[in-house]
């Protein structure tokens, strides 16, 4: 929805030369094309197996990563929201630049939330509540801030990713010493490392047993598994609003990642083992995109994507 808003901005700013420079400036969005995304998914593949081998030392810079930009999308999050409020616009001016106290006060809020964090992320009974927090602005932020420039970059996207999720669930086992696959083992913690790594979504299991007194059982939802679908329906939020059509693309985007991670807990259930989500998640959102866009007659169009895009940028 976000997505859309800022598309709108973006046509609005197009019908107006001068709106349109102040926009571009103050715009932040960073657009995938064919060659960034297969860059993108090598740079995942090189860092999923530096951190199998060198898990020890690198899980402190992801923390520390999570920290800086949980905190900057928490921010980003909440300042937009706030800018609907009309009230509290108190201004200060410092250098020649006047900022409003109350984001001055927000930036403290958020990054205070994710040192609390960092100092008690291993407080299992309160402390994922906070990383699910961050972890949800994150996310926003990302899919906000990414822009898929066709539905071409989303196929290519999302086929990489679905193979990359597969080959480092299902057939590393067959690769690696233990026989234990490198998505679960660096998820998990390898070596019996007690710190985790901050890039999934935790809720604690409803299940009541003795050992659940010492140990909460914890489900996971990686990052990746909202991000990249979610680039998908963001596309289709924004051509929505391109050619006016509705919702019709995003709600039916919507219902079929809704589809995909039903189907993943059933699976999950069946097999009693971890599931790489986008293996249900990539077939659902791509298959229902595609058929309305087919349907619509508008495959053409939802495939190359709009032609404003690059019609103004210098």
């Amino acid at each position: 929805y976000w997505s859309g808003v800022a598309e709108l901005e973006n046509l609005k700013a197009v019908a107006s030369p001068g709106e349109r420079e102040t926009r571009w400036k103050k715009e932040e969005n960073v657009t995938f094309t064919p060659v960034t995304v297969i860059l993108f998914v090598v740079i995942c593949c090189v860092m999923l197996v530096l951190l199998y081998f060198f898990y020890k030392w690198l899980v402190y810079v992801i923390i520390s990563v999570f920290c800086l930009a949980s905190a900057m999308s928490l921010y980003n999050c909440l300042a937009a929201l706030i800018g609907q409020i009309p009230f509290g616009q108190c201004r200060i001016t410092c250098s020649n630049k006047t900022i409003e106290v109350r984001l001055i006060f927000l930036a403290i809020f958020c990054i205070a939330a994710a040192v609390v964090w960092a100092v008690f992320r291993n407080e299992d009974r309160w402390a994922w509540i906070l990383q699910d927090i961050l972890g949800v602005a994150f996310c926003l932020n990302f899919i906000k801030t990414l822009k898929m420039p066709n539905f071409k970059s989303c196929v290519i996207l999302l086929g990489l990713l679905l193979l990359y999720d597969v080959f480092f669930v299902f057939i590393t086992p067959f690769i690696t010493k233990n026989g234990a696959s490198i998505m679960v083992e660096v998820a998990a913690g390898p070596f019996g490392n007690s710190e985790k790594l901050p890039v999934v979504i935790r809720v604690p299991r409803l299940e009541h047993s003795a050992s659940t007194l010492c140990d909460l059982p914890f489900s996971l939802l990686g990052f990746g598994d909202i991000i990249v679908p979610g680039l998908l329906v963001a596309y289709c939020r924004r051509f929505d609003v391109q050619t006016r059509s509705s919702s019709i693309y995003y709600i039916s985007c919507t219902i079929a990642y809704a589809v995909g991670m039903v189907l993943t807990f059933i699976v999950l259930a069946l097999m009693k083992m971890g599931q790489p989500a986008l293996l249900y998640l990539v077939p659902c959102t791509l298959i229902t995109s595609s058929l309305v866009a087919w349907r619509r007659k508008e495959m053409k169009k939802f495939w190359k994507g709009s032609s404003y895009q690059v019609g103004w940028r210098p």
